[in-house]
Protein backbone atom coordinates (compact mmCIF):
# COMPACT_ATOMS: atom_id res chain seq x y z
CA UNK A 1 0.00 0.00 0.00
CA UNK A 2 1.50 3.43 -0.94
CA UNK A 3 0.06 6.84 0.54
CA UNK A 4 0.11 9.61 -1.97
CA UNK A 5 0.58 12.89 -1.30
CA UNK A 6 1.14 15.90 -3.95
CA UNK A 7 1.08 19.51 -3.64
CA UNK A 8 -0.05 19.74 -6.88
CA UNK A 9 -3.39 19.42 -5.64
CA UNK A 10 -4.90 20.46 -2.62
CA UNK A 11 -3.60 18.91 0.87
CA UNK A 12 -5.60 17.03 2.44
CA UNK A 13 -7.56 19.09 5.33
CA UNK A 14 -8.23 16.53 7.67
CA UNK A 15 -7.13 13.28 9.21
CA UNK A 16 -6.94 11.38 5.54
CA UNK A 17 -4.75 10.57 2.11
CA UNK A 18 -5.49 12.37 -0.99
CA UNK A 19 -5.48 9.19 -2.27
CA UNK A 20 -4.11 5.41 -1.62
CA UNK A 21 -2.48 2.73 -4.22
CA UNK A 22 -2.72 -0.74 -3.52
CA UNK A 23 -2.76 -3.72 -5.97
CA UNK A 24 -2.78 -1.74 -8.85
CA UNK A 25 -5.51 0.74 -7.85
CA UNK A 26 -5.58 4.14 -7.28
CA UNK A 27 -8.39 4.92 -4.56
CA UNK A 28 -8.72 9.16 -4.55
CA UNK A 29 -10.51 10.76 -1.18
CA UNK A 30 -13.20 13.31 -2.31
CA UNK A 31 -11.46 16.70 -4.11
CA UNK A 32 -13.26 19.98 -3.45
CA UNK A 33 -13.10 23.29 -5.51
CA UNK A 34 -9.77 23.99 -3.25
CA UNK A 35 -6.71 26.20 -5.05
CA UNK A 36 -3.87 24.12 -4.94
CA UNK A 37 -1.40 27.52 -4.47
CA UNK A 38 -3.73 28.80 -2.03
CA UNK A 39 -5.81 26.16 -0.23
CA UNK A 40 -8.89 28.36 -0.81
CA UNK A 41 -11.92 27.76 -2.64
CA UNK A 42 -12.54 29.26 -5.69
CA UNK A 43 -15.20 31.51 -6.21
CA UNK A 44 -17.47 30.87 -9.23
CA UNK A 45 -20.67 28.81 -9.87
CA UNK A 46 -21.02 25.01 -10.46
CA UNK A 47 -19.25 25.19 -13.49
CA UNK A 48 -15.61 26.78 -12.28
CA UNK A 49 -15.94 24.68 -9.17
CA UNK A 50 -16.60 21.61 -11.21
CA UNK A 51 -13.56 21.65 -13.42
CA UNK A 52 -11.25 22.91 -10.41
CA UNK A 53 -12.14 19.45 -8.51
CA UNK A 54 -11.22 17.68 -11.62
CA UNK A 55 -7.95 19.19 -12.38
CA UNK A 56 -7.25 18.82 -8.95
CA UNK A 57 -8.33 14.84 -9.14
CA UNK A 58 -5.96 14.69 -12.33
CA UNK A 59 -3.27 16.09 -10.41
CA UNK A 60 -3.43 13.63 -7.47
CA UNK A 61 -4.34 10.78 -10.23
CA UNK A 62 -0.80 12.04 -12.34
CA UNK A 63 0.82 11.19 -8.45
CA UNK A 64 -0.66 7.86 -8.27
CA UNK A 65 0.83 6.89 -11.76
CA UNK A 66 -2.42 7.13 -13.59
CA UNK A 67 -4.80 9.30 -15.41
CA UNK A 68 -8.26 10.42 -16.26
CA UNK A 69 -8.56 7.86 -18.97
CA UNK A 70 -7.87 5.25 -16.38
CA UNK A 71 -10.91 5.82 -13.71
CA UNK A 72 -13.39 3.12 -13.59
CA UNK A 73 -15.94 5.04 -11.11
CA UNK A 74 -16.39 8.40 -9.97
CA UNK A 75 -19.16 9.45 -7.14
CA UNK A 76 -20.32 13.19 -7.08
CA UNK A 77 -21.57 15.25 -4.71
CA UNK A 78 -24.03 17.83 -5.32
CA UNK A 79 -25.11 20.63 -3.06
CA UNK A 80 -28.19 21.28 -5.33
CA UNK A 81 -29.21 18.46 -7.37
CA UNK A 82 -30.69 21.10 -9.84
CA UNK A 83 -26.84 22.02 -10.83
CA UNK A 84 -26.54 18.42 -12.16
CA UNK A 85 -26.35 19.31 -16.09
CA UNK A 86 -24.29 22.29 -15.57
CA UNK A 87 -21.70 20.00 -13.91
CA UNK A 88 -22.67 17.28 -16.33
CA UNK A 89 -21.64 19.28 -18.93
CA UNK A 90 -17.86 19.97 -17.70
CA UNK A 91 -17.41 16.59 -16.57
CA UNK A 92 -18.34 15.57 -20.14
CA UNK A 93 -15.38 17.58 -21.38
CA UNK A 94 -12.90 15.84 -19.07
CA UNK A 95 -14.51 12.37 -19.62
CA UNK A 96 -15.24 12.51 -23.80
CA UNK A 97 -14.25 8.74 -24.52
CA UNK A 98 -15.01 5.73 -22.19
CA UNK A 99 -16.43 7.44 -19.54
CA UNK A 100 -16.20 5.30 -16.18
CA UNK A 101 -19.60 4.27 -14.02
CA UNK A 102 -20.80 6.91 -11.68
CA UNK A 103 -22.87 8.05 -9.13
CA UNK A 104 -24.42 11.01 -8.42
CA UNK A 105 -26.13 12.09 -5.42
CA UNK A 106 -27.32 15.75 -3.95
CA UNK A 107 -26.12 16.28 0.10
CA UNK A 108 -27.52 18.33 2.72
CA UNK A 109 -23.68 20.01 3.16
CA UNK A 110 -19.97 19.84 1.51
CA UNK A 111 -16.77 20.69 3.26
CA UNK A 112 -16.02 24.48 2.89
CA UNK A 113 -19.58 24.78 1.79
CA UNK A 114 -18.23 23.71 -1.83
CA UNK A 115 -21.05 22.87 -4.90
CA UNK A 116 -19.45 19.82 -5.77
CA UNK A 117 -17.21 16.90 -4.45
CA UNK A 118 -15.80 14.26 -6.76
CA UNK A 119 -13.95 10.79 -5.90
CA UNK A 120 -13.26 8.59 -7.75
CA UNK A 121 -10.97 5.28 -8.54
CA UNK A 122 -8.76 4.17 -11.16
CA UNK A 123 -6.20 1.34 -12.99
CA UNK A 124 -2.69 2.03 -12.11
CA UNK A 125 0.33 0.26 -14.03
CA UNK A 126 2.16 -0.37 -10.24
CA UNK A 127 2.58 0.60 -7.02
Amino acid sequence: MKIIATPAAPRAIGPYSQAIVHHGMAYLSGQIPLDPATGELVAGDITVQTERVLSNLAAVLEACGSSLGRVVKTTVFLKDLGEFAAMNAVYARFFETNPPARSTVEVARLPRDSRVEIECIAIVDSE
